[in-house]
């Protein structure tokens, strides 16, 4: 049999995801028909028969196979194209939502490389059409009604419909409006729609069987008579029950009583269905006072709550298959899948903790595409052994990334970074990064020599050599104590190194503009080598300037005025000294 395709709706938060499944669901009950809308854990069943009476006109006379449409809709997983059934990703098909007034946001293009990793094909729902000044419904045909609006309005939707085109087109994805298209095999069709009043919801549903029917029925065979195959979606506490779980039925039924073998990092667990429960047909899933069925069967596709012993080491996003006395083979199995996607590590490199198996995935995919380097990989809360860890790593690579996922505080060996947008999680820790380049540079910096400009007062010279003191005033930057000290009239000889600096009887490290005090330079001679009203400069190397000029937004206005000078200085016996 055909079973019906597994959509699931992606995109930006607040651009209108709730809505369009609220939207869906409420044009079916308003058909009026007993059972045009299903609702099951994590997942609302739209029949053909409600899909042909809204947009019939746009599916044509050819035949429809699919019975339907099965839409994802368990909040709190932005990464439903990475949860894993045997073979590939959850979802068969997928709307990415857009809100047409404000264009691609970071979840946006999260989503996008999620799908595009997957292969998952998608079609676009350009939401919002609706805030565009100047505009009302004027007919249930999306075109024709676009078509019927006033100037302003039409303009402001068309601008901003090529604005998205654009933007797509950046990410190297080819698209269009859906009525313009070369052909669906070659561009990605936008549907314009207003979630808040229905319009275009009927071309999109019309779309996504259009493109179900054409390019996935060979996807989508399945059994009801086989034993089950799904996909965590959550895991949660039910009072009376304890910890149940919301799955999707892919394949095959389900039943009380059956062996099911359920995916981990680890070791897979081993459970038995203790019973099966759906809401009831007035049931709301977001309303905690929803009332559960008891079902003895669930067959694909669909949505069911599964309640069984030993779920603790259970996470959202792990396969399950129904176990007919072949426990171990369907074990190897499911093991050596979550193998496949789960984590090759680096010797040096991040902590990651995410919330799912496909939250895991993305986001590892998304920080190789970086080429940044990962040591450990694991669904759950940050504990101490993370940070741990991650402390023993290089500075670099310090750092716990946990996206969706409780955190601890950072500690001064380790960096927690925590977000629920992966993209934002993966600019954090740029941000970490470039800050951490900017503290090393410092520090480099704060090592090197600079140049000082500093006047022999008159009679001030107290020892003539065995060392050379005399008393000075800093001009322009500050001494450092072992600075090399030339003489301005000759900067390219050395007249020695200064041993010590004292102020007022009191030796100090450094000295800074405007001090006047007294220097000990070793080798140096008096009357011979300097003289009372000598310039001196502390000298710096020509690749020592190098690296300060290179590193000059670390140095301060009026160091870079000194090093400008000293430079001029230097200049005038060679020309080409420090380019």
């Amino acid at each position: 049999m055909i079973r019906a395709p597994i959509c699931t709706v992606v995109g930006h938060v607040d651009h209108g995801k709730t809505t369009l499944l609220d939207r869906i669901r409420g044009t079916a009950v308003a058909a009026g028909e007993a059972g045009a809308i299903t609702q099951a854990i994590g997942a609302s069943i739209i029949p053909i028969e409600h899909i042909k009476e809204r947009a019939g006109d746009m599916l044509g006379a050819k035949a429809v196979n699919i019975p339907g449409l099965l839409f994802i809709d368990t909040p709190g997983h932005a990464a439903f194209t990475s949860m894993r059934k045997r073979g590939g990703s959850l979802a068969d098909i997928a709307i990415l939502m857009v809100d047409i007034n404000e264009g691609f946001k970071p979840q946006t293009k999260e989503a996008l490389e999620i799908l595009r990793s997957h292969k998952t094909p998608f079609i676009v729902a350009a939401n919002k059409i609706d805030a565009a000044r100047g505009y009302s419904k004027k007919d249930d045909n999306i075109i024709k009604d676009l078509n019927a609006q006033n100037t302003q309005a039409t303009e402001y939707i068309e601008t901003k419909l090529y604005q998205l085109v654009a933007e797509l087109a950046s990410q190297g994805v080819p698209a269009d409006r859906f009525d313009r298209l070369e052909g669906f095999d070659k561009q990605v069709a936008i549907v314009p729609i207003s979630a808040l009043n229905g319009q275009g919801i009927n071309s999109l549903l019309a779309i996504i069987v259009g493109l179900a029917q054409r390019y996935l029925e060979k996807n989508l065979d399945a059994t009801v008579d086989g034993p089950a195959k799904g996909t965590v979606l959550e895991v949660s506490e039910e009072q009376g029950l304890g910890l149940t779980l919301n799955a999707i039925i892919y394949d095959g039924t389900l039943n009380v009583g059956d062996t099911i073998v359920i995916a981990s990092l680890t070791e897979p667990v081993v459970t038995k269905v203790r019973a099966l429960l759906q809401p009831n047909n007035a049931g709301d899933l977001r309303d905690k006072k929803t009332r559960f069925a008891n079902i003895k069967h669930a067959s694909a596709a669909t949505g069911v709550k599964i309640s069984a012993p030993n779920l603790e080491g259970v996470t959202a996003g792990m396969p399950f298959a129904a176990a007919q006395g072949d426990v171990e083979q369907i074990r190897e199995e499911l093991s050596k899948e979550v193998g496949d996607v789960t984590i090759e590590t680096d010797e040096e490199g991040v902590v990651l903790k995410a919330d799912n198996i496909g939250s895991l995935e993305a986001l590892i995919m998304l920080l190789r595409e970086k080429n940044i380097s990962i040591r450990s990989a694991h669904v759950g809360a940050v504990t101490k052994k993370d940070l741990v860890l991650a402390s023993s790593n290089k500075p670099e690579h310090a750092v716990v990334l946990a996206f969706n996922v409780k955190t601890l505080p950072s500690t001064e060996e380790a960096t927690v970074l925590g977000a629920d947008i992966i993209y934002k999680l993966i600019d954090d820790f740029e941000e970490y990064i470039r800050k951490l380049d900017e503290k090393i540079v410092r520090e480099e910096v704060s090592h090197l020599p600079r140049p000082a400009r500093m006047v022999i007062l008159g009679n001030c010279i107290f020892r003539q050599s065995n060392p050379l003191v005399c008393g000075v005033e800093i001009t322009h930057g500050a001494l450092k104590k072992g600075s090399r000290v030339v003489k301005e009239q000759d900067p390219q000889n050395t007249i020695g190194y200064v041993k010590e600096i004292q102020e007022k009887k009191q030796s100090i490290e450094r000295a800074e503009k405007g001090a006047q005090v007294a220097l000990s330079i070793p080798g140096a001679v008096g009357g011979k080598h300097v003289n009372e009203n000598d310039v001196l400069w502390a000298a710096v190397s020509e690749e020592e300037f190098r690296t300060l000029k290179e590193y000059a937004k670390h140095l301060t206005a009026e160091e870079k005025d000194v090093l400008k000078e000293y430079s001029e200085v230097m200049r005038k016996h060679n020309p080409l000294w420090g380019v």
